[in-house]
């Protein structure tokens, strides 16, 4: 069985990735998939709504030829990833609570 991840826990999980480095789209999902099942199709349509929400933003940089784009998170994403954060701890000890898992 597969938990379906929100919109919300993909955008932090993106976040959280580009709090460590900054990366292009195709480094960033192999790196989110190393984590959690997710498809590239769906991590585009979230880095554009980071993007579009200034959470992000992006830069290019040539290599072997070609422009690579990568995304960089803004002082903004850093204070949405901090409030994203605490919520999942508050999240995640409510339902292991739940769950009948106390830790």
């Amino acid at each position: 069985m597969e938990i379906q991840l929100s919109s919300d826990v993909l955008d932090g999980l993106v976040l959280a990735a580009l709090h460590r480095e900054d990366q292009y789209g195709y480094s960033l999902t192999q790196y989110v998939q190393s984590y959690v099942q997710v498809s590239e199709s769906t991590l585009y349509p979230v880095l554009r709504r980071l993007k579009k929400n200034q959470l992000v933003e992006t830069y290019d940089e040539q290599y072997q030829g070609r422009n690579r784009r990568y995304y960089q998170i803004t002082a903004q994403g850093q204070a949405y990833l901090l409030d994203f954060r605490e919520a999942w701890t508050r999240y995640q000890t409510q339902i292991n609570h739940m769950l009948g898992e106390e830790n």
